[in-house]
């Protein structure tokens, strides 16, 4: 006998260890069934789950579990990402704390411990996986540092050096001065910080007393300044256009350009160019040819080696002592003495309080360095182009497919990506340094040293070059290097290119595009074939969940709360195409009360006596229940395939909710009440017949989002072997014999009851009171069908007698239409209609007037284009639920008549 509760806690761990030692999540190259493959987003081995990983991994899992079920050779590849900087990061803090540093160690003992910590500490996420019960198949676990995808690595970047798409070059990168690296811009956050504006005058050149003024807000760059900007077409600097300023303190005579990046609007309307320290003005120094020195060290400190031959001693202008005496300085505590020496020189005209975006590292959490440095670079734009023109053609796409016009925007205007790094933990590029600058890009070293005597004539000393690749580097072939290529392997053969691809937008172009031109490249085929992006978890209220609200919800905490099935559905459940997941506890609190009204509807069942039966023909029954529940069944099982087919799943949940909770549950059994609780006869067995077939189904329906809790009813049931609904047959439709007529007799029915219920409930009809119902203008077979379901009209709507109304409609009932009659409900003596009629009134009254300062708010451009989006979006679901209220009070007070 079924427990009165479902305990998830009490089956999650048993039911998950009996999949996978019956070896259910397992791919099966060697068969000959279809092959669906999902690659996993790989988390970084530092990370632990959190509600952004639930999200995805619960779709995934859904399709995967449904595929499969299909009798699809279902592949979901699972593996973790090595993460460069977030690894080393956490080691070198756990060496910290030991007294210990890295340099001190060296490379080869830091490596060592950073394995040691791997093996022993980086497989948090991938059991945090297991609780959320995803089905990967987890024989095959890859990790972006494995022996077989080190080589993977090596063979694209060898490849791609020899075909001139991987080149070195020196160019202006985003760099991280706390962790001396270069870091890709989803490393980069932008920050509000509250600074100043100031405005320097710089004087021109043979123009005594003339002056042009710069707004900055790094004053502490301006050493490196060779040029200052002007748009071409502003009056104001047209007679400057090819003289040379002054640059203030350093003493060098620095260019006067017309540059259409100056903007006339912006501050003083001319920019001062340093080409090394910002990504704008190094566009602008290529173009006009500028030199680009650098005044800042690789952890941000002042230093003069490039601009050491410029100083000179101007009076009232330049001052080559004062500048000397910055080199070493930390670049903020430049930038005061450098304000400061200005404004004594009479060269600050104005300073602004200026509030703006400045960029920081993620991880180092300081404000980043557009640093010119030599760093490996890739030729992106070639890469990018097969992959435009196949998402163009529609073999890759997009679903929404608005995300396709922001994949075209980023790849058409894509720019060289810089792949290395200046870590050591991550995959060493495979390029040495000889003798006369040359550098030899080879597999291994012997490779190299083989191409350096080719070109020497003898053996040299070949230096390894320290840095390593950026991580979107090697989990870009994951597509392919997990199925292990280069090698021609079955799986291979079999899995690549993948079916869907499921991830959030914030890395389409990081990892979704650099997984499409390494795919096409190197297989010579798209890599999957479905890219399905999902947005972000918010709170209830749309908010982004952040640790300093206080908002961030743990799935972990959500699993011991609710189980993993009311957390998984609750994200089905929410997850529509183009828009983010606005997630509460109470939200999964309602689909924990799902799972308990299966349950007990299962339970209900088994105390009837109700079984699995294989004898049972569910084509052949002949009672209208029976055909009305499996009708229901077929629409219910179309619309969540058609759902998940276009990856609503939205939409598949609300068709398995709707199903369940009202068809099943509320109406089949209580309609079957009477029968199963009768004398034993032919209606009895069918009754029984249909409920444990369709509880078969919807234990099939509900497996891909719900896993757990229909696994333990098909195994307690008796439906298969344990463990085995996860590859047991999707449900299909069933021809039903009569189906129309008994749809149209039982929606009839339940029509009735339900808005019978309806108005009992707005008329605050107390649940003891019994009335007559009256039908006026009812056809001959709608009487001969209210008589066939008198007793269920009855029990389940509260009435005495159900009898037809010839003549005019007696004073003080409350109607409603059903079919072509009009059912009335007589309730003169029961309520008070005046007094009715005035709540509901009153109610809508208030409702009315809140709609309306809503619509007042929403219609007023400056608030929507002001307030933060999930402000506008939660009044505009305010208005919405209002006016939905308003309608149904509107419909409350036509019922009761004038």
């Amino acid at each position: 006998m079924l427990d009165k509760n479902f305990d998830p806690a009490a089956v999650e761990q048993r039911l998950y260890e009996g999949w996978e030692k019956a070896g259910a999540f397992g791919a099966r190259p060697e068969g000959n069934a279809a092959p669906f493959t999902i690659m996993i987003p790989p988390p970084n081995v530092t990370g632990s789950l959190h509600i952004g990983h639930a999200l995805t991994m619960t779709i995934q899992d859904t399709l995967t579990r449904w595929r499969r079920m299909q009798g699809r050779d279902a592949l979901w590849q699972p593996g973790t990402d090595h993460a460069g900087i977030a690894t080393q990061m956490v080691v070198e803090r756990l060496l910290a704390s030991e007294g210990k540093d890295r340099r001190q160690m060296g490379r080869e003992a830091f490596l060592d411990r950073v394995w040691q910590w791997k093996a022993e500490s980086g497989g948090s996420i991938t059991r945090q996986l297991r609780r959320l019960g995803a089905s990967l198949d987890w024989p095959r676990e890859r990790f972006t540092m494995d022996d077989g995808l080190s080589t993977a690595v090596r063979e694209v970047f060898v490849t791609l050096h020899d075909q001139g798409l991987i080149y070195r070059d020196r160019r202006l990168v985003n760099w991280d001065p706390k962790l001396l690296t270069a870091i890709s811009d989803l490393e980069v956050e932008s920050r509000e910080v509250k600074g100043s504006l100031w405005h320097l005058r710089y004087p021109v050149e043979g123009k005594e007393g003339r002056f042009i003024t710069v707004a900055t807000t790094r004053p502490e760059t301006m050493l490196g300044d060779t040029a200052i900007a002007v748009h071409p077409e502003d009056p104001r600097f047209a007679d400057l256009v090819g003289k040379r300023a002054i640059l203030p303190l350093v003493g060098r005579a620095i260019p006067i350009v017309a540059d259409e990046y100056s903007d006339p609007e912006k501050g003083s309307g001319a920019v001062k160019i340093t080409p090394a320290h910002d990504f704008n003005d190094f566009e602008v120094g290529r173009r006009h040819a500028l030199a680009m020195p650098s005044v800042l060290t690789a952890d941000a400190l002042v230093t003069l080696e490039e601009i050491e031959a410029d100083l000179r001693d101007i009076p009232g202008v330049a001052d080559a002592d004062f500048v000397r005496g910055l080199a070493g300085q930390d670049r903020f505590a430049a930038r005061k003495a450098i304000v400061a020496r200005l404004e004594e020189l009479g060269l600050v005209e104005k300073i602004d309080p200026h509030t703006h975006a400045v960029p920081h590292g993620d991880r180092g959490g300081v404000p980043i360095e557009p640093r010119l440095t030599w760093q490996w670079y890739c030729d992106a734009k070639t890469l990018a182009q097969p992959a435009i023109k196949a998402v163009e053609s529609g073999a890759m796409t997009f679903h929404p497919r608005q995300w396709e016009n922001t994949f075209f925007a980023w790849m058409r205007d894509i720019q060289p990506w810089c792949v290395s790094r200046q870590l050591w933990w991550g995959h060493r590029i495979p390029a040495w340094y000889g003798p006369e600058g040359m550098i030899f890009v080879a597999r291994d070293e012997a490779a190299a040293q083989a191409k350096a005597r080719a070109h020497f004539g003898h053996d040299v000393a070949l230096d390894r070059d320290p840095d390593v690749l950026d991580t979107w580097f090697s989990s870009a072939l994951w597509p392919f290097s997990t199925l292990g290529w280069p090698e021609k392997t079955p799986e291979l053969a079999k899995y690549y290119p993948g079916s869907v691809l499921v991830t959030g937008f914030d890395i389409i172009f990081f990892w979704v595009a650099r997984m499409m031109m390494m795919g096409m490249h190197f297989m010579g085929d798209v890599p999957f074939r479905d890219i399905y992006i999902h947005g972000l978890v918010r709170d209830e209220r749309g908010q982004k969940m952040s640790k300093s609200k206080g908002n961030v919800m743990d799935p972990l905490e959500l699993i011991d709360a609710y189980g993993a099935d009311a957390v998984r559905f609750t994200i089905c459940a929410l997850t529509g195409p183009g828009r983010d997941v606005k997630l509460g506890r109470q939200r999964v609190e309602g689909y924990r009360a799902f799972a308990t009204k299966l349950w007990n509807a299962a339970r209900f069942l088994e105390m009837n006596g109700i079984a699995p039966d294989v004898r049972f023909d569910a084509a052949a029954v002949k009672t209208p229940l029976a055909r009305w529940l499996l009708d229901a069944t077929n629409r219910a099982v179309a619309d969540a395939s058609l759902a998940l087919e276009a990856y609503r799943f939205d939409d598949y949940a609300q068709a398995s909710y709707r199903f369940v909770w009202n068809g099943f549950c509320d109406w089949f059994l209580e309609f079957a009440k009477p029968v199963l609780n009768g004398p034993d006869g032919a209606e009895k067995t069918e009754i029984k017949g249909v409920a444990q077939h369709v509880l078969g189904v919807i234990l099939r329906l509900l497996h891909p989002s719900m896993p757990y809790i229909t696994e333990e009813l098909w195994d307690r049931f008796g439906y298969g072997e344990p463990c085995s609904l996860i590859r047991a047959e999707w449900p299909g439709a069933i021809t039903v014999e009569g189906a129309a007529d008994a749809r149209a007799e039982l929606d009839w029915v339940v029509s009735l009851i339900g808005d019978l219920r309806t108005v009992r409930a707005e008329m605050n009809v107390p649940p003891s009171v019994t009335a007559p119902l009256l039908l006026q203008g009812a056809t001959p077979e709608t009487l001969a069908r209210a008589g066939r379901w008198i007793d269920a009209i009855r029990r389940l709507g509260r009435v005495t007698e159900l009898t037809a109304l010839a003549g005019e409609a007696p004073a003080g009932v409350a109607q409603f239409v059903v079919g072509e009659a009009t059912a009335m409900l007589p309730l003169a003596g029961i309520i008070d209609f005046a007094a009715e009629r005035a709540r509901l009134s009153k109610e809508r009254g208030k409702l009315d007037v809140e709609a309306q300062k809503i619509e007042a708010k929403l219609g007023n451009p400056d608030f929507v284009a002001r307030a933060k989006e999930e402000v506008v979006e939660e009044n505009r679901e305010r208005l919405a639920t209002a006016q939905a209220e308003i309608a149904r009070l509107d419909a409350a007070l036509a019922r009761l008549g004038k």
